[in-house]
């Protein structure tokens, strides 16, 4: 098994456990690895597989979500872009935030300036496409926060309820969101 491999096991169990709870022998359990073979991948223990788990995230999200945002289409298809690319991330809504299961307890400690970079990268990026619209500054800064916060605030709902129905509203709202009024 490559290490690439092995990390797409790993996301699965920080995505669902979080640090805390993505213990070694469920790491292990989740790679068909032995303590000992997943040490030899990441030989800095959970904490380097953290990390190695958050870039691989960070890379599929950069090619699939950010570029499409920073394409030359118009806004709207950037939006479009961006919203399929996170309905398939996330599954239609049934696979955790892995920002937000990071950003609670020690993984905080640990990872919280790689987390807020990605998120501010994030913001960014959106606050751009919405102010190519004509929209000030701020108030595209807001249009992209609000966005952000509904597709979480659907995130829980899907985790509560078991109904994917409120992601897949969130994922359709968010052109209009961030590009009317």
């Amino acid at each position: 098994m490559s290490k690439e491999q092995v990390i797409r096991q790993l996301v699965f169990v920080f995505r669902h456990y979080g640090y805390e709870g993505a213990t070694v022998s469920r790491l292990s359990e989740a790679t068909g690895l032995k303590k000992a073979s997943l040490y030899h991948y990441f030989q800095g223990g959970k904490e380097q597989m953290a990390l190695a788990v958050l870039d691989y995230i960070a890379n599929w999200l950069d090619k699939n979500v950010f570029t499409s945002l920073q394409s030359d289409k118009p806004p709207r298809e950037r939006i479009q872009a961006m919203s399929q690319s996170l309905d398939e991330f996330y599954d239609c809504g049934q696979m955790p935030c892995l920002l937000s299961v990071m950003s609670v307890g020690e993984a905080n400690d640990l990872f919280h300036q790689q987390l807020e970079q990605f998120l501010n990268h994030w913001l960014t990026l959106l606050t751009k496409v919405v102010q190519e619209t004509g929209v000030e500054p701020q108030l595209a800064r807001q249009k992209a926060e609000d966005a952000l916060m509904i597709v979480q605030g659907a995130l829980v709902l899907v985790r509560v309820t078991n109904d994917i129905q409120p992601f897949k509203r969130a994922i359709a709202k968010l052109p209009q969101i961030l590009l009317e009024d």
